[in-house]
């Protein structure tokens, strides 16, 4: 994958997979900490501990539509790459969450990409589900919740177009403020 938010679609897509119902995705980046820290936390189905221990494997997987699994082991390499960390916990019936960590600098690090793009089109395949999406820098943060957004919306699917393409927008405008704050 050439795009970290192409990391975080898949993996959100795993946690619907598992039957999550709240997703949360967070991003922490510090240029004073020379840091990029990924964070996803579902509340779905999770992983009993013989699994957990192998899901790193690519040759692992739950998926009956082909025979690997690559979500996780590219963060993790994506990570490990970029002179990062990944963890990974999980109880059954609980949920997961994934933690990936980078250094900011790293020149092996990939860009963070297309994050209001990758939130947008989760919920526009999972209109009902309760997404969160949090980003920090350091000098504030930015939080959308879908299930904010539901309430106001008062029957109108999260689905219709102009829905999205105001939510697409909103993440947008959102995270080039706390990006904007650093300059």
């Amino acid at each position: 994958m050439k795009e970290l938010s192409l990391n975080v679609l898949d993996l959100a897509q795993n946690s619907l997979s598992a039957g999550a119902r709240h997703i949360t995705i967070e991003i922490c980046e510090s240029e004073e900490k020379d840091s990029l820290h990924i964070r996803i936390v579902d509340d779905g189905a999770g992983m009993d501990p013989d699994f957990l221990k192998r899901v790193t494997d690519p040759f692992v997987t739950t998926r009956t539509t082909r025979p690997v699994g690559m979500g996780i082991p590219l963060i993790k390499m994506a990570a490990e790459m970029a002179d990062g960390q990944f963890s990974i916990q999980s109880r059954k019936g609980e949920g997961t969450e994934l933690n990936a960590s980078f250094r900011l600098s790293h020149v092996d690090r990939m860009p963070i990409g297309d994050i209001a793009g990758t939130v947008t089109t989760l919920i526009q395949g999972a209109p009902e589900v309760d997404f969160i999406y949090i980003r920090r820098t350091d000098s504030g943060s930015f939080e959308f919740d879908t299930g904010q957004i539901r309430g106001l919306m008062e029957g109108i699917s999260l689905r219709e177009p102009e829905v999205l393409a105001w939510i697409r927008e909103y993440i947008a405008q959102g995270e080039a403020g706390v990006m904007a704050q650093e300059v």
